[in-house]
């Protein structure tokens, strides 16, 4: 059974709802605190030495990351989740997949740790990166057409990426007026 190292809430649940909707068996093994000297850090650097979540150990006792890679994992197993091979949708899917995640995704590392990155104006920088992550959310609105889902009646992974980002920021009220 694959086990899924990461923490309620981040960006281990995109990988916790792809494997769901999947059908794919998983454990979970919560290393909250991991961000911090400590036990869970300790664990998720003898598997990852990079020590980020999500970090899944597979059925054969691979290490898999990034969850644009453990998308295209659980799309070998069930292609379904995707649009078909050869319709324009799945070159969108797969323009958006990687794009939220060259994208979207960084800003959450840069605005929640901003004196990472800015030692000097943290605060500035979170704000910046906020307000620019909220251009991008508009960009995205743009070329998200379709409904209920990303790509119409079909659900995909794409969806699981948008349904956990919309709930870390900017939040509800934001994306009810803007997106």
């Amino acid at each position: 059974m694959i086990k899924v190292y990461g923490v309620p809430g981040w960006g281990s649940t995109i990988s916790e709802l792809m494997l769901t909707l999947a059908d794919i068996p998983y454990q979970f093994v919560d290393v909250s605190g991991f961000d911090h000297e400590g036990a869970s850090r300790e664990l998720l650097k003898t598997l990852n030495p990079l020590c980020q979540v999500p970090t899944l150990a597979l059925e054969n006792d691979e290490i898999m990351t990034e969850t644009a890679a453990i998308a295209l994992m659980v799309l070998d197993r069930r292609p379904d989740l995707a649009p078909p091979v050869g319709r324009a949708e799945r070159q969108q899917f797969q323009r958006l997949l990687v794009w939220l995640v060259a994208n979207v995704y960084p800003t959450f590392t840069f605005a929640d740790y901003p004196e990472r990155w800015a030692s000097d104006a943290p605060e500035q920088l979170k704000k910046n990166v906020i307000e620019y992550r909220k251009s991008l959310y508009i960009w995205l609105n743009s070329q998200l057409t379709a409904e209920p889902y990303a790509f119409g009646e079909q659900l995909t992974l794409v969806d699981c990426y948008l349904c956990t980002m919309r709930t870390w920021g900017p939040g509800h009220e934001w994306f009810q007026d803007n997106a």
